[in-house]
């Protein structure tokens, strides 16, 4: 007697939508603003991202900058946090399962220093599973301020925490060690 084997052929979808949450340090930013400023000048960042149906990461980042930011001989004391948020996709569609994602994505962010301090972002990088849980990447940024040049803008720190030096289009990176919850 012949079995029907059309059964066990049945291609079977995950539809689970929530895949996990990561926490990030970076461990670039720190290490660059050191060296930029000679010392000066330190920046920190954390963020979380959320892996929603194995393509889609909603992020949030923040850190805190403080010392003295020079350009061109003037010094300004720095002393602020900043947040940005956005979303990431992963645009790999062979293999989705797979725990390792390219990442390319947008930002908002804004500065606590100075309120009228905001920006975007165009990122793109990688985040790889290394060993249960435990993750390592890379993000490149391009920045770009939205504050318009006004009378506030003369009394505006040089350097604004999270972007960098506000007369210039901006560029940021990190390298970041990240745990899967």
């Amino acid at each position: 007697m012949a079995q029907d084997t059309s059964k066990s052929h049945t291609h079977h979808t995950d539809t689970t939508i929530y895949q996990g949450t990561f926490l990030k340090i970076d461990a670039f930013t720190p290490i660059y603003e050191v060296a930029r400023s000679k010392g000066k000048l330190q920046e920190y960042e954390l963020g979380v991202n959320v892996r929603l149906q194995d393509r889609f990461f909603p992020t949030i980042e923040g850190g805190y900058a403080f010392g003295n930011a020079i350009k061109d001989s003037v010094e300004n004391k720095i002393n602020g946090g900043y947040m940005r948020f956005g979303l990431d996709i992963n645009p790999l569609k062979k293999n989705r399962r797979s725990p390792n994602s390219m990442l390319v994505g947008i930002r908002i962010g804004s500065s606590f220093q100075q309120k009228c301090d905001v920006w975007g972002e165009v990122v793109i990088g990688c985040q790889v599973h290394i060993v249960s849980g435990f993750y390592m990447g890379w993000m490149a940024r391009v920045k770009m301020l939205f504050t318009n040049r006004n009378a506030t803008y003369e009394k505006a720190p040089i350097f604004i925490p999270g972007y960098g030096y506000r007369d210039t289009a901006a560029w940021g990176a990190n390298y970041y060690f990240g745990w899967r919850f």
